[in-house]
């Protein structure tokens, strides 16, 4: 009698071999919803990281209370002048504070090729506006000069945007503004804008007031004393957020969006995979119900007769897996472009695969198999030595 009743591993692989334009295909379809099901997950991934590496730990964001986005907020240039000067506020080498003053406006643009218009940030800065973000670096032409009508231009605005080149002049609150250079955020949100000097837009765009500010702490520890001063103080209409958690909070919606929409699709087509992965176990009991008879009467057990068509099942969940995975590594090569839900701004990102949505790719193909062979190998285990016998 065979050891413990087991069926042996090389048996089970063979099955799937002799089988191998079912096993291809049910294995294919299973790939498919794993592909479904790893690209949504690196999308949510990907713009969760393209807004998080907008800001840095140590900057605040200042905006107005109840704002959500800078484009709703307002703060007044007394109230910048005040939160400026708090003792929490870092000061540079040259004495002055570390902090920008930034004026964010909504304009539209033309994509290049389809000329379809997309809502576009342009960011009015300080001086400091590129201090206060190091990852922000000038890859092409030069910085825009204070006090002039000239902007800078961010890569994946520059790549995806006519107009857009150093050189070109975009016409937008009835003046025209000259591109003097290109900067690449390192794949943050900064690179889905426009910069260009803060009182020049507040001017073309007839603004009194910011939008918004972002001040560097001297102490990062200092963010809860610096918030109950500003709290406390009857000037100040303003609340202030890290500069990570600002920008993090902006992928709520569409992170959400993307989330729902993908699990749905996901379970849709996971339930026509897992019924295909069930036809296809159910056809092989059937083709095999003497063999399952003739290992039942070698001393096999029901047990080990179950183990078997399982491991059949899982091993097409996994290598749907890898295959779907594999697959799905490849989107890493591409950038997407949407409009985020909060600001309705154009936000490119791109697809991010991580260790933990590897595992839980993985995790979902085996979870597909293993239903989808669950009742198949029930009822191999079920069948009675002589009813399989006489089925010769």
């Amino acid at each position: 009698m065979p050891a413990a009743g087991v069926i042996p591993q090389a048996y089970i692989a063979r099955n799937l071999w002799t089988r191998r334009l079912t096993t291809a295909l049910t294995a294919g379809g299973l790939a498919l919803v794993v592909w479904v099901f790893a690209t949504v997950l690196m999308l949510d991934a990907g713009l969760k990281q393209t807004l998080v590496t907008t800001g840095e730990y140590d900057n605040i964001v200042a905006i107005r209370k109840g704002s959500e986005t800078e484009i709703q907020s307002g703060i007044s240039r007394m109230q910048a002048n005040i939160i400026e000067s708090h003792p929490a506020v870092a000061v540079g080498t040259d004495g002055e504070r570390m902090a920008s003053k930034e004026a964010v406006v909504l304009i539209s643009l033309k994509k290049a090729g389809a000329g379809k218009p997309a809502n576009v940030i342009i960011r009015g800065v300080s001086a400091n506006g590129m201090a206060l973000r190091p990852q922000v670096r000038l890859i092409q032409g030069r910085r825009f000069r204070p006090g002039s009508s000239e902007i800078m231009v961010g890569s994946s605005i520059a790549g995806g945007f006519a107009g857009t080149a150093i050189g070109d002049t975009l016409r937008f609150a009835q003046r025209d503004w000259t591109v003097a250079g290109h900067f690449d955020a390192g794949g943050s949100g900064f690179d889905s804008e426009i910069w260009g000097d803060a009182d020049q837009l507040m001017q073309a765009f007839r603004r009194t007031g910011y939008s918004s500010m972002v001040v560097r702490l001297a102490d990062t520890t200092a963010l809860e004393s610096m918030r109950r001063d500003i709290n406390s103080d009857p000037r100040l209409t303003n609340e202030i957020k890290r500069e990570q958690v600002f920008y993090s909070d902006q992928s709520r919606a569409l992170s959400t969006f993307i989330t729902i929409l993908g699990m749905t699709l996901s379970a849709i087509f996971s339930i026509g995979a897992m019924i295909g992965a069930m036809i296809t176990m159910y056809a092989s009991v059937s083709s095999r119900v003497t063999e399952i008879g003739t290992l039942r009467a070698l001393g096999f057990r029901r047990s080990g007769v179950l183990y078997a068509f399982m491991a059949e099942s899982l091993l097409l969940g996994l290598a749907g897996g890898i295959i779907g995975l594999a697959f799905a590594s490849l989107m890493q090569f591409a950038s997407f472009s949407t409009t985020n839900f909060q600001t309705f701004a154009n936000l490119s990102f791109r697809f991010t695969l991580t260790p933990v949505i590897a595992m839980q790719t993985m995790a979902f193909a085996l979870a597909m198999g293993l239903v989808g062979g669950f009742l198949p190998a029930m009822h191999a285990a079920r069948l009675e030595i002589v009813d399989a016998l006489r089925a010769r």
